[in-house]
């Protein structure tokens, strides 16, 4: 008896690994329902795409589109909250693929992930399409990726031809300082953008995405163009004006003598996703103020 009892529950154990194996591997494999995203990119592609009413939870810091709304928050690319994310009962979490501890947690959870990563501007309508496949929206996320790769040629078409300037693209300093100063390097998206709306990134020789930048080595470069990007949508023109005012203090910069130190603001000039053209558009404007530009 004691042995056939011991048989029994062995084989009890092996079907419940079994049945939970197989309830996983579905997961994995049937459209999400309930998706947690918690970077600001894939965010905007799930509701660009038609997703966004599988979105249960999104970061903290994603403010577009306005649809995301009351949507519960669950954290960012530094400091998820694993048990925020859990609550919400997700089918699919999107992380970053830094987030290895997060991974891992939800990984032993049973939870189904797709593991994202930004890399060249290339990257993003592939992205776009992956989601597309996964969360059952195939047809409208080629739609939107086609329209990416259509506005992206129609920007490099327009700037064909003509000067690119050297240019410094600025997207972090201490304010009213040009101290801490990080710029985009020589690989990733955003030297993609600055490249492909008719630049030449003064800082092409760099392997790294972003650079942290002496004044040593601005003057150096010797940049003809700067341009400044902040996140927040709108300051105040003074504000600018202060901020581009710090500047002089190179005033043998070829940017500062010819008054082309540029700021702008707003997310999409940072965030690898459905607006990217837009984003690369504002650039290509600042460079070439005549270009015949797509959709300006």
């Amino acid at each position: 008896m004691a042995i056939g009892a011991t048989t029994m529950t062995r084989r009890r154990n092996w079907f419940v690994i079994v049945a939970w194996l197989v309830f996983v591997a579905n997961l994995q494999t049937q459209t999400p329902q309930r998706i947690v995203s918690v970077i600001p990119a894939v965010t905007e592609i799930l509701f660009a795409i038609g997703a966004g009413p599988q979105v249960v939870g999104v970061g903290s810091y994603d403010n577009f589109p306005l649809d995301i709304g009351n949507l519960p928050r669950v954290g960012g690319l530094i400091d998820p909250d694993v048990e925020a994310i859990i609550a919400l009962r997700p089918d699919l979490v999107v992380p970053y693929d830094t987030q290895v501890d997060l991974t891992n947690q939800l990984t032993r959870a049973g939870i189904p992930l797709f593991v994202y990563s930004h890399g060249t501007l290339a990257d993003i309508p592939t992205t776009i399409r992956q989601l597309g496949h996964r969360t059952g929206h195939m047809m409208e996320a080629n739609k939107v990726a086609l329209d990416i790769e259509d506005g992206l040629t129609g920007i490099a078409e327009a700037v064909s031809g003509r000067h690119h300037p050297r240019t410094l693209l600025v997207i972090a300093r201490e304010p009213y300082s040009l101290r801490n100063l990080f710029a985009s390097g020589g690989s990733g998206f955003q030297h993609d953008m600055l490249e492909l709306a008719g630049a030449k990134n003064v800082l092409d020789g760099t392997l790294n995405r972003a650079v942290q930048v002496t004044t040593e080595m601005i003057l150096q470069a010797a940049p003809e163009v700067v341009i400044e990007v902040r996140t927040v949508n709108r300051l105040p023109d003074a504000e600018i004006e202060k901020e581009i005012e710090v500047w002089n203090a190179l005033p043998s910069l070829p940017a500062v003598q010819n008054q082309n130190v540029i700021f702008l603001t707003g997310n999409d000039l940072v965030i690898p996703g459905p607006r990217i053209v837009q984003a690369i558009t504002r650039f290509a404007l600042t460079l070439h103020p005549d270009a015949p530009l797509p959709n300006r």
